[in-house]
């Protein structure tokens, strides 16, 4: 968990969020310090995902105040100012990565023009740099021998180790994934897992919803376990599958143990 005298790349504070008068997020608070992967884990509808969509501000935030990469926004400054919210959630997503359930990959397009799209088009950079740098990306996440292939021809794996490739190309400092196994045969999961894992060496901070228990267990610096849209319990390392301190995390993790 981050040191208070360290000021954290991510700061959630008091975050809520309603839909249709239903809570789906409630004063939810945590930081997270450059470097760090942190898993999210809880039951289905438990708030997760929409954590992921008010960090990266495809969510207006109804209450509370998130801070990544030193750009703040807040359900007061939504309020007052919604124009000057707008231009910082834009900022926000800048410093964002965000790998989704579904690929989202241009069928169109092989998969080193998908990745070299967004710099290109939101950043003008030039085609052959672009090229370059998404050769190298594609080998970081390994397939770069397979740059010309178009999605449809990948497996899903594949195509979400492109995915996030395609995040990484923007440079982010921050990668959140939603759920980015979930859609995987079982044998594609681990070499997605493993781009984590290697990223995580590399010192990229990383956020990640996930069922993988394992992958939670081994791979995070500490854990959050969500319930019922609020933070239920907060762990270092593998603390919360050793002796988690709440009945409802006891009894999800009951479920994988």
């Amino acid at each position: 968990m981050a040191d208070q005298t360290v000021i954290p790349l991510i700061h959630v504070e008091n975050l809520s969020k309603n839909y249709h008068e239903q809570n789906v997020l409630e004063d939810v608070s945590f930081d997270i310090e450059s470097g760090d992967l942190v898993s999210i884990i809880g039951p289905s509808g438990c708030g997760k995902s929409t954590l992921l969509r008010c960090m990266n501000c495809l969510e207006t935030l109804d209450e509370g105040v998130v801070s990544i990469n030193g750009i703040t926004i807040s359900s007061e400054l939504a309020a007052s100012n919604f124009a000057t919210f707008t231009k910082y959630a834009h900022k926000i997503r800048q410093s964002i990565g965000m790998v989704f359930q579904t690929f989202n990959l241009f069928p169109h397009k092989t998969i080193l023009e998908n990745v070299m799209l967004a710099p290109m088009v939101v950043k003008g950079e030039p085609a052959e740099i672009c090229r370059k740098t998404g050769m190298e990306l594609l080998d970081k996440v390994g397939l770069a021998h397979l740059y010309n292939r178009h999605p449809w021809s990948l497996s899903g794996g594949q195509k979400q180790r492109a995915a996030i490739a395609r995040a990484l190309a923007m440079n982010p400092t921050v990668m959140l994934y939603d759920e980015p196994t979930s859609s995987l045969d079982p044998e594609m999961v681990e070499e997605v897992l493993q781009v984590m894992r290697n990223l995580d060496k590399d010192g990229m901070t990383q956020v990640i919803v996930t069922h993988e228990m394992k992958f939670a267990r081994d791979a995070s610096d500490y854990i959050i376990y969500m319930e019922s849209g609020k933070i239920v319990e907060i762990s270092d390392e593998d603390e919360i599958f050793i002796t988690p301190k709440d009945e409802r995390t006891k009894r999800f993790l009951k479920r994988y143990m």
